[in-house]
């Protein structure tokens, strides 16, 4: 869909048979090794999508050739596999993560209008949306956080509820289920997160997401912000998206961009080609790696701040199962540049 950035210039299968799979499937040369792809093709960075345990091994590979490499998150299932995969590639500089959710549309014009200081500084914010590691991703984002220690603590709660959707269809099923809700706090040091997430919240259109952002002048409340302006003024504003395709607009069903009275805070960069948001942020990954490998960008999400979010999301599941506080450790990552 943006021939002109990316091309697919082949696929690499866990065997030839795997291989052979998947080139049929995609249309597209298929290898058994990523050292025969590179031979074959001189591709600038490969995508790495495979199951967790599997994640590190294909990264080291990539970068033993001199590969750059866009690794699904996370970049390894455990605090272990963390430290051994930064250990054998972290001083590469040949491997980013594909973090999409502070790509988002709206998070990214909430981000925009954080950065602009609208609501000063930022003191915590809280994140009832996605899971684990994809929710510290979005925390850290809003509050600039580092690398070093935190302290999280974490309960979980088990209620009825029912599940009408999963991933790819409605249940059709209206009883009322066992659903555990964890709710951590995370204390960065100077300011904090607020993590709750009920199982399958993804996908279950009977919880609603929020996400709150505080700072010291106002907060961002989902799709409103509220601000001190003035002596004695204080004002909320609606974060507006325009949304193509309705009624008499004909120009196709997208976004165009998101707003705050006359300031544009987001524009969509792939107008035209009909993309949700999920789409949209992972193309904004994909791109942002693209321009990166080709030293003509920032890099869109390295591995230190995967592996510093993953970090964070072992030590909440920690907490939620021991009842007690955890405080993670100074990792051999803190060191990396933002």
């Amino acid at each position: 869909m943006l021939p002109t950035q990316v091309e697919v210039v082949g696929v690499v299968g866990r065997n030839r048979e795997a291989a052979e799979i998947l080139a049929a499937r995609w249309g597209v040369p298929g290898y058994a090794s990523v050292g025969e792809f590179k031979s074959a093709q001189r591709p600038e960075f490969i995508v790495s999508a495979v199951p967790w345990a599997a994640a590190p091994g294909v990264t080291e590979a990539a970068v033993e050739l001199g590969l750059p490499v866009l690794s699904e998150t996370p970049p390894a299932p455990d605090l272990d596999g963390l430290r051994r995969l930064w250990g054998s590639v972290g001083s590469s500089d040949l491997v980013q993560v594909a973090e999409q959710y502070p790509m988002y549309p709206s998070h990214a014009s909430r981000l925009a209008l954080a950065r602009s200081g609208a609501i000063g500084t930022v003191t915590s914010v809280q994140v009832s949306s996605t899971h684990l590691y994809h929710a510290v991703a979005l925390m850290r984002a809003f509050l600039g956080g580092g690398l070093g220690p935190v302290t999280v603590s974490a309960q979980t709660f088990v209620a009825p509820l029912i599940d009408p959707l999963v991933r790819d269809r409605w249940t059709d099923d209206d009883r009322p289920k066992d659903a555990r809700t964890t709710i951590a706090t995370i204390d960065f040091g100077g300011s904090m997160g607020l993590y709750d997430f009920t199982d399958n919240q993804w996908h279950n259109q009977l919880r609603s997401r929020r996400i709150v952002v505080r700072g010291s002048a106002g907060e961002i409340s989902n799709d409103e912000v509220v601000q001190l302006i003035g002596p004695r003024t204080i004002v909320r504003s609606p974060l507006v998206r325009r949304q193509t395709g309705y009624d008499l607009d004909l120009d196709g069903f997208e976004t165009d961009h998101i707003s705050i009275g006359e300031t544009i805070l987001y524009r969509n960069p792939f107008p035209g080609l009909r993309l949700n948001d999920d789409e949209i942020a992972m193309s904004t990954v994909l791109t942002a790696m693209a321009a990166w490998a080709r030293c003509n960008g920032a890099p869109p999400y390295p591995l230190a701040a995967a592996c510093q979010d993953h970090l964070v999301s072992l030590a909440i599941e920690q907490s939620a199962s021991t009842g007690m506080p955890v405080t993670t450790s100074l990792e051999a990552w803190a060191d990396a540049a933002p």
